[in-house]
């Protein structure tokens, strides 16, 4: 690992261990944090289901059966690894950067009864600490926008991943060049977020490729996604802003809202599902 990885690494990290107390007892109540998907315009749920809903599409790209192993890369709080585990059965391991994440998703899966079933550990997608083909699945969930070097990531995933399995991720992507006047706040989102290299949808068929993946579905899901879930983040701090200020200060308060972002329409949002080939081809 190059001294570059190590510090994003490190900082995306710091950044979750930071997060993952207050997330669990004051911001979100089922204890997800990414974003939601809307299957329509007509679509009126708030951002809490369009969470679950975003988890429930993935889940239908997995495709897992019942007595999958599957991989959570970037696992959080554990709420879509034991979504996983209730929802197909078999058993699901959650990785994550951040030491104070695994004590607390590891906590919620013992006190759910899937000790035995739903784990999780401190560990690096770009250096993943499993066998070859030791997985039916993977699973990542707005975890790969971290990573400094995509390709390797993917590398990794198709190394663990058995012939036939799916992968199943999201990232961001630029839509469109960014203009200079929205540039600023487009790095700013990139800085405190850890947000690795931009990318844009034409990059993912080479990088699926060259991980030795073959590619099922490329979609951009950014009308479905990014506006009403950077508008009900933004909601959901000026609800409960005196208490994010006393937990974390106003400077993180004003990070996390991301309201800044509504109007950059050329920050988009892809579902990314591949497959290693049973085949060898």
């Amino acid at each position: 690992m190059s001294q570059a990885e190590e510090t994003t690494t490190s900082r995306v990290g710091q950044l979750y261990d930071q997060m993952a107390g207050f997330e669990s007892d004051n911001f979100s109540g089922d204890h997800n944090m990414h974003f939601g998907y809307w299957d329509t315009a007509n679509d009126t749920w708030p951002l809490e289901r369009a969470e679950e809903r975003l988890t429930e599409l993935m889940l239908e790209k997995l495709q897992a059966r019942p007595n999958d192993r599957v991989l959570d890369i970037g696992c959080g709080m554990g709420t879509p690894a034991i979504r996983i585990a209730n929802s197909v059965g078999g058993e699901v391991v959650g990785i994550t950067v951040s030491h104070e994440q695994v004590k607390r998703a590891t906590a919620r899966a013992d006190a759910e009864g899937l000790s035995g079933r739903v784990s999780f550990r401190y560990a690096d997608a770009a250096d993943l600490p499993f066998e070859p083909a030791s997985f039916d699945a993977v699973w990542a969930l707005e975890s790969i926008i971290h990573m400094p070097d995509r390709l390797q990531v993917l590398r990794e995933i198709a190394r663990v991943i058995r012939p036939g399995g799916r992968v199943v991720l999201t990232d961001f992507f630029e839509r469109a060049p960014i203009p200079e006047q929205k540039r600023a706040v487009v790095n700013k989102f990139r800085s405190n977020w850890v947000i690795g290299p931009m990318v844009t949808i034409d990059d993912y068929p080479r990088l699926v490729r060259e991980a030795g993946l073959r590619l099922v579905e490329l979609s951009d899901i950014s009308g479905q996604v990014m506006r009403r879930t950077l508008e009900g983040i933004a909601q959901r701090i000026a609800n409960d802003r005196k208490t994010i200020d006393a937990s974390l200060g106003s400077d993180m308060a004003d990070d996390l809202s991301l309201s800044d972002l509504i109007e950059v329409w050329e920050l988009g949002y892809l579902l990314v599902v591949a497959e290693l080939p049973a085949d060898g081809t």
